[in-house]
């Protein structure tokens, strides 16, 4: 099937080819026409499978076949995030730039100054953050009662960023006599209850349970340590040579200290989350779009959304502690039939999650066992730290910051790595290295002075 065979007009199949599309994912093949019914739909399906589209274009469609003299917000889509909503906005505007439909985007973080100016020039389609919206609702700023469509997108991630309330008020005040599009990745009861309570006879579109990852991602796992990811994760940029990558960290605080230690290495980074204001986010993202920028760092709520055409990697600095988050984070690449690459790092205390991960899926993650910084079959042997002395050769310090120098057992008979831990950036090619590592023998306790990992 193509976007020809859907029944849609001119302007908007014109658009479609102008943006290279051809052929309909499935959550679109399925949406489509039950939206261009008028139908109410509860749609369910992972990142990346195209859900915006499923909805954009049948409102377009809508709109254009039923045209309207006036500006009157006849559509409302409700999104959790500020990244979500512009690329909303931005897909509306492709899919509809030949139907003269007007969309805006308002959302929280910077002043209303701007957003009330285009709200008072009227819009037909409104994308919004739950917390603005309200706000502007109650100044007075915004009317709905002349609403015709209202789209209810992620709403997994509504209930998980505590908007469920905020939404519950803004269905409250919106016409009951509309057409309802309800979109979620995954359906834990509380959704399932909204969901029941704000839709008419729905008709049921399901693609791709989460618990399911695509099949044109190459998933592997690295176990290392936490000291050592910063060293493992610098060896891949410069030896895989990855063009461009999405990593994730755990933490706002994680994300701001790994660009911090990609900047030693001369690595052009970027972090994204909740602190960071929305110029500051939204310059990151343009950059990381543009291939300025060869790593874009984010936390789980700020990654929602964000859309690169063309993102080969994925890396999961820290493994999430909800195994569904797994599949969202690495469903960043892979989109729409291309191929992705998707590397995860577990540390020793993450091994629980990670089973956690390949249960849901029903897939056992490849590790990757031939790199210097293994833990699986690797037990660290620390280096007697030399006492600092001063002579003619200077100061002499501590193993993080000298050379290492020949070892005696250099003939390969313990197997041993070293790599450099040294907090000056290093400008080599390659990680240097000073730590030791040595293959397990035998399943004897180490000695107090040794770390079991």
């Amino acid at each position: 099937m193509n976007f020809d065979q859907l029944g849609l007009v001119e302007p908007i199949l014109k658009a479609l080819h102008e943006e290279g599309y051809t052929t309909p994912t499935p959550i679109q093949q399925q949406a489509i026409p039950v939206a261009l019914q008028g139908r109410d739909l509860l749609g369910c399906a992972q990142t990346g499978t195209g859900k915006t589209a499923a909805f954009a274009i049948p409102i377009l469609q809508h709109f254009y076949n039923k045209r309207s003299e006036r500006r009157a917000i006849r559509a409302l889509i409700l999104t959790p995030t500020r990244e979500l909503a512009i690329q909303i906005e931005d897909s509306f505007k492709a899919y509809g730039r030949h139907t003269r439909q007007k969309s805006l985007v308002i959302f929280g973080g910077v002043p209303q100054g701007s957003q009330v100016n285009s709200l008072r020039n009227g819009t037909d389609i409104l994308i919004a953050t739950p917390g603005r919206l309200l706000d502007l609702m109650n100044q007075g700023f915004i009317k709905l009662d002349q609403l015709e469509v209202f789209v209810l997108d992620e709403a997994d991630r509504m209930l998980d960023m505590g908007f469920i309330n905020d939404v519950k008020k803004v269905i409250a005040r919106i016409p009951a006599k509309r057409q309802t599009l309800f979109f979620s990745a995954t359906m834990p009861p509380e959704i399932a209850a909204l969901a029941n309570g704000i839709l008419k006879d729905p008709v049921k579109v399901e693609v791709t349970p989460v618990s399911s990852t695509a099949e044109t991602i190459t998933q592997s796992v690295y176990h290392v340590s936490k000291s050592d990811k910063k060293w493992l994760i610098v060896k891949l940029l410069q030896e895989d040579n990855i063009d461009r990558v999405l990593v994730f960290s755990r933490t706002k605080h994680g994300a701001d200290r790994i660009v911090k230690e990609l900047a030693k290495f001369k690595v052009e980074a970027a972090a994204i989350h909740g602190n960071k204001s929305q110029n500051a986010r939204q310059r990151a993202l343009n950059d990381f779009k543009a291939h300025k920028l060869q790593v874009l760092v984010a936390t789980d709520i700020a990654a929602r959304g964000i859309d690169v055409d063309d993102l080969t990697h994925v890396i999961n600095y820290d493994l999430p502690d909800v195994p569904e988050t797994y599949v969202h984070r690495i469903g960043r690449t892979g989109r729409a039939g291309a191929s992705g690459i998707a590397i995860a790092f577990c540390e020793e205390e993450d091994r629980i999650n990670l089973r956690d991960i390949e249960k849901l899926t029903g897939l056992k993650i490849p590790v990757v066992e031939e790199h210097p910084f293994a833990l699986s079959d690797y037990h660290i042997i620390p280096k007697a730290q030399p006492k600092e002395q001063k002579g003619r050769g200077g100061r002499q310090q501590g193993h993080r910051g000298a050379k290492t120098g020949n070892n005696a057992n250099s003939g390969g008979q313990n197997n041993r790595i070293q790599h450099s831990q040294s907090a000056k950036p290093q400008s080599s090619s390659s990680v240097a290295q000073t730590s030791v590592w040595k293959k397990k023998k035998h399943k004897k306790k180490p000695a107090s002075s040794d770390r079991q990992v």
